[in-house]
């Protein structure tokens, strides 16, 4: 029975997709504490491409071209087809099963330059399949993915799972995996599922600074406002330029320092700011680096350090130049190096102290949250996201990104861009209403940049 998800896309078929060896009995993964508090939360990837990829293969049929790599690749990632359970302390756990992965497959009526045109966020949600968890999700699928063909010949693949399960590093590392075992290719990034968080560090942080602001998220109470979405797509002489009008205030500014400054101060330009207020920014860092050994890249969960940074509005507000914002961002982020761990002390002395970890926490709210993708970028300056080809030369043309269950006063994104280079895409989520006038603001658009998924 073919369901409409809206009027232009159209699911006809659900199936599962299981890993194509048998997982070891009485095999199952335990989630960290930090991996609890972000259960409120889920992730959801898309990838669109122009062409369809498995027409090509040793298959007659697409979806058996497509079903066999993915197959393979989940003898890789247990985790994601295992089922969620109770272990003995109260915490969800993953038993493996080989369950497997739900997929659904659907139509879209119309072309991808046409739907990235004129879909909004939330139409472009109807790409990812999701149901929320179940009170009983012994066969409920945590990770799911959604095929969608364009009248084109485009496609457009979906990848949801919890965020407990994983983060975007995790969800983006899984799907470019997905891409090599199809091309026959080596994988770059092996997922590993455990890692010795005290390796590398002689003690405790128990005063760090950002031990606070998790203590702040475990107790927040949001009132839920209908959110809208932006993305921009900003040129790497776009961000040269701009780069240069800004570095004789701070000489090592980077693309992320800038951009950071430049939407947080014209989102709070929207909210009539007072003099005096402190105006808080949360910043959602990835550990995993190209150069760091403590946190593995491959490491399949979550890796992430939250920490703030307030300016006052005089400070923030000061001028439509960004240099001074920038400098502030700069800064805070070269304090970060420490914090991860100051993450796993919270949530580790919580548990110790016997505090329960559920429900788990808002982690993206109540304040505006930024999100850093930049070690997304490898060490020869390509971009992973938009290195996931299933046939070679066949890039994705866009990538989206979506967090779910955020609240608050929004969420910046910024990740690399196809382009490469200074390129990059900054994905805003806000406040219905101050959407529209913040893709009127003369300063963000001097910078020219494509406004994607912006709605008819």
């Amino acid at each position: 029975m073919e369901l409409s998800m809206s009027n232009r896309v159209k699911m006809h078929s659900l199936l599962s997709v299981v890993s194509s060896k048998p997982i070891e009995p009485g095999k199952g993964f335990k989630f960290s504490s930090l991996d609890q508090a972000m259960g409120l939360h889920t992730v959801h990837v898309v990838y669109y491409y122009e062409s369809n990829p498995f027409h090509e293969g040793p298959h007659s049929l697409d979806m058996d071209n497509l079903r066999a790599a993915l197959s393979d690749l989940l003898n890789e990632y247990p985790k994601a087809t295992g089922r969620l359970t109770r272990g003995v302390d109260g915490n969800w756990e993953v038993k493996c099963n080989d369950a497997g992965v739900r997929m659904v497959r659907a139509d879209v009526s119309t072309t991808i330059d046409e739907w990235l045109r004129s879909a909004d966020a939330s139409e472009e949600q109807d790409l990812t399949l999701w149901e929320d968890m179940p009170a009983d999700p012994s066969v409920w699928s945590p990770f799911r993915i959604q095929i969608n063909n364009f009248q084109c010949g485009g496609l457009a693949i979906g990848l949801s799972c919890t965020h407990m399960h994983a983060d975007l590093t995790s969800a983006t590392l899984l799907f470019k995996s997905w891409t090599e075992f199809h091309r026959g290719q080596p994988l770059t990034h092996h997922p590993i599922f455990n890692f010795s968080a005290t390796n590398g560090r002689s003690s405790r942080n128990d005063k760090a600074k950002s031990t606070e602001l998790y203590a702040a998220k475990s107790a927040v109470e949001t009132n839920p406002v209908k959110m809208g979405t932006a993305t921009l797509r900003f040129s790497d002489s776009a961000i040269k330029k701009c780069l240069s009008q800004v570095q004789s205030e701070c000489t090592n500014i980077t693309p992320f320092d800038l951009l950071v400054a430049l939407f947080w101060s014209r989102i709070a330009r929207l909210k009539k700011p007072t003099d005096g207020v402190k105006h808080s920014l949360s910043f959602c860092v990835d550990l995993r680096k190209h150069t760091n050994k403590l946190v593995p890249f491959g490491y399949f969960g979550n890796a992430l350090s939250f920490s703030s940074l307030s300016l006052d509005a005089k400070e923030l507000l000061e001028s439509d130049g960004v240099g001074n914002v920038s400098e502030h961002v700069h800064r805070h982020m070269a304090s970060l190096e420490n914090e991860f761990w100051s993450a796993l002390d919270w949530f580790d002395t919580r548990k110790e102290e016997g505090a329960k970890l559920a429900p788990p926490f808002r982690m993206y709210g109540p304040e505006l949250t930024c999100i850093n993708m930049e070690h997304m970028i490898d060490l020869e300056g390509r971009s992973l996201m938009f290195d996931a080809m299933f046939k070679k030369g066949g890039k994705p043309v866009h990538v989206s990104y979506h967090l779910g269950n955020v609240e608050g006063e929004g969420l910046i994104l910024v990740m690399p861009s196809p382009e490469e280079g200074f390129g990059r895409i900054v994905r805003v989520m806000l406040p219905e209403e101050q959407i529209g006038k913040l893709l009127e603001d003369e300063v963000i658009l001097d910078l020219e940049p494509t406004v994607l998924l912006k709605g008819s």
